[in-house]
């Protein structure tokens, strides 16, 4: 199993609370940070480890802000769950440049090693009352019943002897802190996802990756690239571990099979790649996370993402069903956009997903949501795969209103232009980081749609991860595109940028302005708008924006769901 190595040097700490407590100390903490450590106690146990005569005492916060990441030394502690908090902490003798990311669980400051082997002796005579509990709450309960019947706390110092019983009844004595470790690893390890767990419950984390050997690595939202304090300090621990987390997920790998691809409980994706064979630096693995609520528009506005007149934009061509292209490179959140604009769908739609890991979270009710499915070998039942260009032929066949494909890869991506061609709205994410390559992948192998399709894709949005004016990094819409047409003469397409990022300001341009072709010669004509009266849509368009804004900033609304509540009404009222 990987450890937890600390960048501070080893002391003894003494582990009675009282006296953690009444130390002088605690009472140099702020009060939000008092109330944490007096319900969680080993947590002020892990900052007498903290050399603070040196790097101060850490900052406590109850929720981080995106502001945070301007901070050059961080040195700060955040909740992760009623027991887990995080430590960040900016190592000035790292050679890896990175800050640290330290879970400080119940366990840290405990040998919990001896003590567990004797309390999963004891747990084997119980395993058919654990295995009788069918979900993960129940089980959950059994086990902490299970451990009120192994264990009794007494008072006094974690140093005291103990003592395990012979007779029938005896019980294993700990003190409070040791108890509470116990039951937290037993949850950890049995129904959680062990050593992994803290991390996957950080909501401020995005991806986590071992590369082989050494410290596992985070993506963090506000502090990007950090180095955990897990670590791996040998390739065959590193074997078994893989193999483990494979049985775990349902997913084994072996030898012959070195590679999977899978979804965590907790609906994060996982990639798995075990041996040297494959891997000179050993197995590695890479889990990407997903939030449980999606991200808003208006969440992405706040965050620079785009501007509220893009909004409006994106809102009036998907109400017409328009279709619409993400694209990007990796990791620069295009599906976190795509999400964000299914608010937009109207709320009556039908709606089909297609992806080959579940990512996407519709809103709306009348949602089918379609996921591929890997074939099996023929020892195994000999199961026949079902890929993505299968979901989206059964998928036009449910007729939907609108049809959302996680990512274009392969050949579904003339089954998509078809779809488009028969009327349906599609909307979906493509890897192209501008216009031209898009269209260069689009039409070429393995796609190989017609270039006179593609005037059937209507937007293309560009995001990408970029360098902001205050040196540190975001996300953004880069650029939001119209397609116009395919020249068969001159064989070349015609677009226009309706809207341009200007990397020196960090603000939105609008180049587009009285000249969208879509709004135009397609929106107009759907709503009805005579031709002279075109260019009322662009007054529309800026209704659209100052309503948007006014639910942000006036109402403080930011939650997804919310929005699509507020918006469904906005829309029967024919305000929006």
């Amino acid at each position: 199993m990987p450890q937890t190595s600390l960048p501070f040097p080893d002391q003894e700490v003494n582990l009675d609370p009282e006296h953690l407590l009444q130390c002088q100390f605690f009472s140099l903490l702020s009060e939000p940070f008092k109330e944490a450590v007096q319900s969680q106690n080993h947590l002020l146990a892990y900052l007498h480890l903290v050399p603070v005569g040196e790097v101060g005492i850490p900052d406590y916060y109850s929720k981080l802000s995106r502001d945070l990441r301007t901070l050059k030394e961080r040195n700060l502690i955040y909740p992760v769950s009623d027991q887990v908090f995080t430590h960040i902490y900016t190592d000035p003798s790292s050679a890896a440049g990175r800050d640290l990311y330290i879970s400080v669980e119940p366990t840290l400051t405990l040998n919990m090693e001896p003590l567990m082997l004797r309390v999963e002796r004891r747990l084997i005579d119980m395993v058919e009352e654990v295995g009788r509990a069918e979900t993960d709450e129940e089980k959950a309960e059994v086990l902490l019943s299970c451990i009120d019947r192994i264990c009794i706390a007494g008072n006094g110092s974690a140093s005291r002897p103990r003592w395990f019983g012979r007779r029938n009844g005896d019980k294993i004595q700990v003190t409070p802190l040791e108890l509470d470790a116990i039951k937290y690893l037993i949850l950890r390890d049995k129904i959680g996802m062990g050593v992994l767990q803290p991390l996957l419950l950080d909501r401020y984390i995005e991806d986590i990756s071992c590369s082989g050997v050494g410290h596992v690595f985070v993506e963090h939202k506000i502090f990007r690239s950090v180095q955990s304090a897990l670590v791996f300090s040998s390739l065959d621990e590193l074997d078994e571990f893989v193999i483990r987390l494979g049985e775990r997920i349902r997913k084994p790998v072996t030898v012959r099979d070195p590679i999977v691809d899978a979804t965590l409980p907790d609906g994060s994706r996982i990639n798995i790649v075990y041996g040297r064979d494959v891997s000179k630096r050993g197995s590695n693995f890479t889990i990407r996370k997903f939030s449980d609520t999606p991200y808003s528009i208006l969440q992405l506005i706040e965050w620079g993402t785009m501007d509220y007149l893009m909004a409006a934009y994106l809102s009036l061509v998907i109400e017409e069903g328009m279709n619409l292209f993400v694209s990007g490179e990796t990791a620069s959140g295009k599906t976190t956009t795509l999400n964000a604009l299914t608010t937009f769908i109207p709320p009556d739609a039908k709606i089909v997903s297609i992806e080959d890991t579940p990512e996407l979270k519709v809103p709306h009710t009348n949602w089918i949501r379609e996921v591929t499915k890997g074939g099996m070998k023929a020892s195994e039942g000999d199961t026949a795969a079902i890929d993505m260009f299968d979901l989206l032929k059964a998928g036009l066949r449910q007729r939907p209103d609108s049809i959302i494909v996680g990512e274009i890869r392969g050949a579904e991506g003339a089954i998509a232009f078809g779809a488009m061609q028969t009327g349906h709205a599609v909307m979906s994410t493509f890897h192209a980081g501008s216009v031209p390559k898009l269209i260069q992948r689009i039409t070429g192998n393995p796609i190989n749609v017609p270039k006179s399709y593609m005037d059937n894709l209507n937007i293309v949005i560009i995001q990408t991860s970029v360098r902001l004016p205050d040196g540190t990094l975001g996300r953004r819409v880069v650029t939001i595109n119209e397609l116009v047409g395919y020249d068969r003469s001159s064989d070349t397409f015609s677009w226009v940028e309706m809207f341009r990022w200007n990397s020196a300001t960090d603000t939105f341009a609008f180049p587009g302005d009285l000249k969208s072709y879509i709004l135009e010669q397609k929106i107009c004509i759907k709503r009805g708008i005579p031709h002279h009266k075109k260019r009322t849509i662009y007054a529309q368009l800026r209704r659209r924006a100052r309503i948007l804004e006014r639910l942000h900033k006036e109402r403080g609304i930011t939650d997804f769901y919310e929005l699509l509540q507020v918006l469904a009404e906005a829309q029967r009222a024919g305000v929006f």
